[in-house]
């Protein structure tokens, strides 16, 4: 009997012996298909990445280049002029119209920073109550929180510059500012992780030893929320210095203007026609320069923003 069970066992299937093939083995048109379907979505990663690149390549070369280069010069739009200006268009940065430029720079860098850094303030302990506190009204609370992300920050422009106006704070930093406070989408994003990523175990157990709200808070959940205080943070900053629409509702003194705004006034005299300053190599320049910060942002704090945008995805 054991004899027959281990040859039942041991003898291969008829589909082995007349192929010479495993049957678990997967065909040679499953693997094309699989290999084809590879292969097609490199193509389209490829075809993506060229399409996103193509435009900060074009603004690296034309940073580079003189007015004349920018239409006249002989390497084409994607490839750099026979005349290296890119030192030169910087120069002009500083000399044209008294090189208002770089106070519209620091303007940017304070509009972003404070309203970015309150945003994320606000949004950690909004979140962090919403994720691990019981009060009433908890969950009405949230649903407009999350009914706000889907209004459009342009339809609140108008009613916040009404707003700002009987309050006596237009054409003041902190007409960019305060709005810029509000980040429904970072206060849903903080109560999310703050949910998963902080038991109510270690909160419990710090309690029991003694520790207060606060010192719970700053020393035992802080510190577990540091990837989505870095990713609302980023998102945030990027947020708030790429901001046009609020500016130019509420500001109209040239020396509070942010960068964006600023450069967009330079077009506008550009495209005057004759009678109107041709800027266009500043303009390109300023618009490099201006980028180089979220960059570098982006570069320096890539992990830490990645693993932000993947909470939620694996519990």
């Amino acid at each position: 009997m054991s004899s027959t069970t281990s040859t039942r066992a041991t003898a291969p299937t008829d589909h082995t012996v007349a192929t010479g093939v495993p049957a678990h083995a997967p065909r040679r048109d499953d693997r094309g298909r699989s290999g084809g379907r590879r292969i097609g979505s490199h193509v389209f990663l490829i075809i993506l990445a060229i399409y996103f690149i193509t435009p900060l390549w074009w603004l690296i070369v034309a940073a580079t280049k003189s007015n004349s280069g920018l239409f006249t010069g002989t390497g084409g739009p994607l490839w750099f002029d026979d005349q290296f200006a890119f030192f030169d268009n910087i120069a002009g940065l500083f000399t044209h119209q008294g090189g208002v430029y770089w106070r519209w720079f620091a303007n940017s860098f304070l509009y972003a920073f404070a309203g970015g850094a309150g945003a994320t303030i606000l949004a950690i302990l909004a979140g962090y109550g919403f994720a691990k506190y019981r009060f009433r009204g908890r969950g009405p609370f949230f649903t407009i929180v999350l009914a706000s992300v889907m209004v459009p920050l342009t339809a609140l422009v108008i009613p916040t510059f009404m707003l700002l106006s009987q309050m006596g704070l237009i054409n003041t930093p902190w007409a960019v500012i305060l709005p810029s406070l509000l980040n429904p989408f970072g206060v849903y994003l903080m109560r999310v992780y703050a949910q998963d990523a902080v038991p109510d175990e270690l909160l419990e157990a710090a309690r029991i030893d003694g520790a207060g709200e606060l010192r719970t808070f700053a020393q035992v959940a802080l510190p577990l929320l540091k990837p989505a205080i870095v990713t609302v943070l980023l998102l945030s900053v990027v947020g708030t210095w790429n901001n046009f629409f609020l500016p130019l509702a509420v500001l109209t003194d040239p020396e509070l203007l942010p960068v964006t705004l600023g450069l967009n006034r330079w077009t506008a005299l550009s495209n005057a026609g004759a009678g109107g300053e041709q800027v266009w190599n500043l303009i390109t320049t300023g618009s490099f320069i201006s980028i180089i910060p979220l960059i570098l942002s982006f570069l320096f704090l890539q992990r830490y923003w990645q693993g932000g945008l993947a909470i939620g995805s694996v519990k």
